[in-house]
């Protein structure tokens, strides 16, 4: 197989790579004048098995462009297979028509990247199941919740623990993780008067004196998660802090961090953190290498994908 890295997340692709014991495949991504993106795969990949491992996160539409330009490349280049790896997929929220005359654009991504040329998607905590149906090519959607829990059991050992869902949809999410750590489970409902902002309504559930771990697959401006993580302190939580899959962090998203009462907020690194997320002291990220790279061998070599989350 070959593993072939776009620019929204080099050093996952390396690190991907790393655990494969493969070398990235020499590819040269560049950009007019205008901006127009342009690429060259620089080694042969005729009847080759290629990954293609691309987050379209900020900035979605370039990265986005950036993975379809290079299927096409991969395609016209007769690889025999092409999988478009994508540990965050962009777009995922637009999953449904939330008004008159809005779009779905996950549905309009998913045909986009078929007919690039991907055979395959693998992607990682899509933000809504349904998603996996949009495509009419084989989906893999990974788990991060054994990497949470992990990291979740070796912080919090010992102490009276609560996994929160942040909204009445994540419950499934969050009550799949509080299984696997054997803790009680609470939910904050919610109302969203528009797109963005949020505000907390109720808190179903006993919190009191407890450490809290809100559990969910995007943060973005962050507003629910701080919003979600005063209402538990006032209901007299000890902590409070979050596990949640995909780290956009947008907009004022660090600072409102930063000035909330949650002690932390853990993320994987399926998106590139940036240089104020770096800087955050309240924000961590954790590797999902070695499970992107273990799913990717099962798929090369035709194995299940499923027994990494038994």
């Amino acid at each position: 197989m070959k593993i072939l890295a776009c620019n929204s997340n080099l050093p996952l692709a390396e690190s991907i790579a790393d655990h494969l014991n493969l070398p990235l495949t020499r590819a040269d991504v560049k950009r007019f004048s205008d901006q127009e993106i342009w690429c060259e795969i620089q080694e042969n990949v005729r009847g080759e098995d290629v990954f293609v491992i691309q987050s379209t996160s900020f900035p979605a539409n370039d990265n986005l462009m950036e993975l379809l330009v290079m299927l096409d490349a991969l395609r016209r280049g007769s690889a025999r297979r092409i999988t478009a790896v994508m540990p965050y997929f962009g777009y995922a929220r637009q999953d449904r028509k939330s008004g008159p005359r809005t779009p779905i654009s996950a549905k309009l991504v998913a045909n986009l990247i078929t007919v690039a040329g991907a055979d395959r998607v693998l992607t990682m905590d899509l933000h809504a199941g349904q998603i996996q149906g949009f495509f009419d090519i084989p989906l893999d959607n990974l788990f991060a919740s054994p990497v949470l829990t992990s990291d979740i059991r070796a912080k919090f050992d010992g102490q009276k623990l609560v996994i929160v869902s942040p909204d009445v949809g994540g419950v499934a999410r969050a009550r799949s993780v509080a299984k696997r750590l054997d803790a009680e489970l609470a939910i904050i409902d919610k109302r969203r008067p528009k797109a963005g902002i949020s505000e907390v309504m109720h808190v179903i559930g006993d919190v009191k004196d407890a450490a809290c771990i809100l559990v969910d697959d995007i943060v973005d401006s962050a507003g629910t998660l701080c919003n979600a993580a005063t209402a538990l302190k006032e209901r007299g939580a000890s902590s409070v802090a979050a596990y949640v899959s995909h780290g956009v962090l947008s907009g004022p998203a660090v600072e409102r961090i930063a000035n909330s009462p949650m002690s932390e907020v853990v993320t994987t690194d399926s998106i590139k953190a940036s240089e104020a997320v770096r800087g955050c002291g309240k924000i961590r990220q954790l590797p999902i290498a070695p499970l992107m790279a273990e799913a990717i061998r099962r798929i090369s070599e035709e194995k299940s994908v499923s027994v990494l989350f038994d």
